[in-house]
């Protein structure tokens, strides 16, 4: 499962051809959630919720990213680096 992107100890993944709907991974610590790309929706799991709100700070800015990731990991070809949250 390739990372994309990683910031304050929180790793951020994509599988390749994963199910639908559009999602990803967050992991911290021993927590791991799989968060919805159009809804930021918790999709299964969870992250304890300083953890959360940066995750959700940094998928707003990069949506348009992570969609571009989801397709291409769909496709079986590598997700490309998104810029970590600062």
């Amino acid at each position: 499962m390739p990372t994309i992107s990683a910031f304050f100890g929180i790793i951020i993944r994509m599988f390749f051809d994963d199910h639908v709907p559009s999602h990803f991974h967050a992991e911290y610590g021993e927590y791991e959630a799989k968060i919805s790309i159009e809804t930021l929706e918790i999709l299964d799991g969870r992250l304890p919720n300083r953890a959360l709100g940066l995750v959700l700070e940094w998928a707003v800015l990069h949506r348009i990213e992570l969609r571009q990731d989801w397709e291409l990991s769909r496709n079986k070809q590598q997700p490309k680096k998104i810029v970590p949250l600062e």
